[in-house]
């Protein structure tokens, strides 16, 4: 079958979204997209293809019975009501992250899915898909380097986008090391550390960057993450899990960017979008095949839900200046155990 998808929110994210769906996914077409800004919402519809309808109401786009399935790509703070709308209206959502502003907000969404007793939600954490991490995953769980004792992580970007604020380091940032963690060595996050060292002074007002962020697993582990949001190089994202046999690595990629004055920069991605294409586009095909399926896969609400747990705690830890332990609710039977 063909997958009717809407998409909600057509800026940078939400208008490759789009792109994606329409070009490069098998299965799906796009029928509707909804944006608070009409013009550029009316823009990308048009490109996507002469019947794609604008829903100036989002909420109108998911009840729309021409609609099988909805990307919710708008702002971070309309997240939770609509992927609840999505929920109460039994359509299969995949809502980038965060999945809702707070854990309290993530929380309501996860206990709305457990009423309806079904999930209809997958968390937009991308690097799940990511052929270099799935190497990974595949080479630990093959037990080719032995147990696990040590994760290091680094992520950078070149420049903080100009509505970060100083907590989104954090929430909007690491909190994707926080999900492919607890992903690769599946165990929950329990206690955090955040480190400060002398903040750039390409840093934006009020904002502490860069950071290093120690984290221990409930097996553990302790993970070490570089946050680092203006390092001005470019996209560079790296992960080694040491075992007690050996050590496995994300992939280099091969893509060069140039600085400014027409130096050559090192092997690094202008932004996420290119570092992490194929991974966006491995996570749209397969939330459509399971939809298709009358399914759902990857990172559930839960999933989600954890992660920004684990941030919250990391913002305290940063405000206290020491550990934090991180507290999750007890997880629904609904997301297994």
């Amino acid at each position: 079958m063909t997958v009717r998808v809407g998409v909600v929110g057509t800026g940078v994210m939400g208008a490759d979204h789009v792109r994606t769906l329409a070009g490069a996914v098998a299965g799906a077409r796009v029928v509707a997209v909804s944006d608070a800004d009409e013009d550029r919402g009316r823009a990308v519809a048009a490109e996507a293809g002469d019947e794609v309808v604008f829903h100036a109401d989002p909420v109108g786009l998911i009840g729309d019975a021409g609609v099988d399935a909805v990307v919710v790509a708008s702002p971070d703070h309309t997240h939770e009501a609509l992927a609840a709308a999505c929920v109460e209206a039994g359509k299969p959502v995949l809502c980038e992250k965060p999945l809702a502003a707070t854990a309290a907000d993530c929380l309501r969404i996860v206990a709305h899915e457990v009423a309806k007793g079904r999930r209809l939600v997958q968390a937009g954490y991308m690097r799940r898909f990511d052929p270099s991490y799935v190497d990974m995953k595949r080479a630990l769980d093959a037990g080719t380097v032995g147990d696990p004792v040590l994760v290091h992580c680094v992520h950078r970007n070149a420049r903080a986008l100009h509505f970060f604020t100083p907590e989104m380091p954090f929430t909007s940032a690491a909190v994707h090391e926080f999900d492919v963690v607890r992903w690769l060595l599946s165990s929950e996050i329990v206690r955090v550390t955040v480190h400060g060292t002398r903040s750039s002074s390409r840093a934006a007002a009020r904002m502490a960057d860069p950071r290093l962020l120690v984290l221990e697993t409930a097996a553990g582990v302790t993970v070490d993450v570089e946050v680092f949001v203006n390092a001005q190089y470019g996209y560079d994202v790296r992960c080694e899990l040491v075992g007690e046999l050996g050590t496995v690595s994300l992939a280099l990629p091969s893509t060069t960017v140039v600085r400014a004055g027409g130096t050559e920069g090192v092997a690094v991605h202008a932004d996420f979008r290119t570092r992490f294409a194929e991974a966006y586009r491995l996570q749209l095909q397969a939330w459509v095949d399971a939809a298709a399926r009358g399914e759902v896969c990857g990172p559930s609400a839960w999933d989600g839900y954890a992660a920004t747990a684990v941030a919250e705690a990391c913002l305290r830890a940063q405000e206290d200046g020491a550990p934090v332990e991180v507290e999750l609710a007890d997880k629904p039977a609904l997301y297994g155990m």
